[in-house]
């Protein structure tokens, strides 16, 4: 194998796949990267063997052929290097000599014979969405990813395909996070999995402009990437699927509400921010005390302090108090884009929920209030 390749180029293909690569496994092939000289590309390819992400890059081949590298040397070396081209060469013993200007340097390698096969798909069903719809939808739900490995089916976001939307949940028993947006869903194309959460942070960290096609089996499911111009990189990753039944997030969420509250959610977001500073480990509640035309953000914690601020807003509703965890109450506005959030209140036992002007809901439970 002998290719010339421009730096950036090298470097773009080598961060989209080099996370992917595990630094602790106990098979040294699946530390590094596969690089693949073919058809004027430089094909790249990570795997754990739960997550696969594979993309190609334009290059001069001079000499087909494939080795594999140790990701993490084999990316610090391109990332230091001064000169924009570089040239690869892979002698018999699967050495890579890389050469740039005035530097040389010959890194050892595992030939590509050893690395595990690429997943394939027998039947598929698939489905296309805009990557920048996918990319806003993760991000107003992978927030509320479970990390409790007890409860595994809850490791990951829930994708629901059915009557032309796609809906994407996320839950770890404490809040729940749900968005839905219009899609093109083929009768044949619909069903539900569970995308573990790896999968969900190197797809969000991928996705950018251009297209997606979401292709799912029985047990995995491909994200396919389309560049929306020839600057971006064709990108495919392939993932296991979480084995398991999602709960029923429907009965969660409070069919009617009390109270319907408008508040602006950066005023808000900063309010919480500053409460949460007087929050500690054993009381991290802050309490919302809505009364006439305010809302009232207090944190009271014995062993540091108080804090109170004042918001003034449209409320004439009866006055009520509820508590929530300052970090659970500020991740959906976090997330969000819009000026304005609602929250619905029933008393200071329910559930509480915010909504947007987005296709979003999140259902959040109090505290209890000393």
């Amino acid at each position: 194998m002998k290719l010339a390749i421009a730096k950036d180029q090298l470097l773009h293909g080598l961060q989209a796949v080099q996370n992917v690569a595990g630094a602790r496994t106990t098979l040294p092939i699946l530390s590094n990267i596969l690089l693949r000289a073919a058809d004027g590309r430089l094909h790249l390819t990570a795997t754990d063997l739960d997550v696969t992400v594979t993309c190609s890059v334009p290059a001069k081949v001079i000499a087909e052929g494939s080795v594999t590298v140790p990701s993490k040397k084999f990316v610090g070396i391109v990332r230091e290097l001064v000169v924009a081209d570089v040239e690869l060469e892979v002698d018999d013993k699967s050495a890579v000599v890389v050469r740039s200007g005035g530097s040389y340097f010959r890194i050892n390698g595992l030939a590509a014979t050893e690395y595990p096969p690429f997943p394939t798909f027998k039947q598929a069903k698939a489905v296309s969405v805009p990557q920048e719809k996918l990319k806003a939808m993760l991000r107003r739900t992978s927030f509320a990813v479970s990390s409790d490995e007890s409860r595994f089916v809850l490791n990951g976001i829930f994708f629901s395909l059915k009557e032309h939307k796609l809906t994407l949940v996320a839950t770890d028993g404490r809040r729940l996070a749900l968005t839905d947006e219009d899609v093109d869903v083929a009768a044949e194309s619909e069903g539900e999995f569970i995308v573990p959460t790896k999968a969900i942070n190197e797809i969000g960290r991928l996705l950018e402009a251009g297209g997606v096609e979401i292709k799912y089996g029985e047990n995995q499911v491909s994200f396919s990437l389309t560049p929306a111009s020839e600057a971006g990189l064709p990108i495919v990753l392939i993932s296991k699927l979480v084995d398991g039944s999602y709960p029923n997030y429907r009965q969660v969420i409070p069919q009617e509400s009390l109270e319907r509250v408008a508040i602006p959610r950066e005023e808000l977001l900063h309010s919480l921010r500053r409460a949460e500073i007087m929050t500690s480990d054993k009381s991290n509640s802050v309490k919302l005390s809505f009364s006439r035309n305010q809302l009232a953000i207090t944190a009271n914690t014995p062993e540091i302090g108080e804090s109170r601020e004042i918001m003034a807003l449209t409320y004439k509703g009866k006055d009520m108090a509820i508590a929530f965890n300052p970090a659970y109450l500020m991740d959906p506005l976090k997330a969000l884009d819009t000026d304005e959030v609602f929250i619905e209140l029933i008393d200071e036992l329910s559930p509480g929920v915010v909504k947007a002007s987005d296709p979003f809901l999140y259902v959040i439970m109090p505290m209890r209030m000393s």
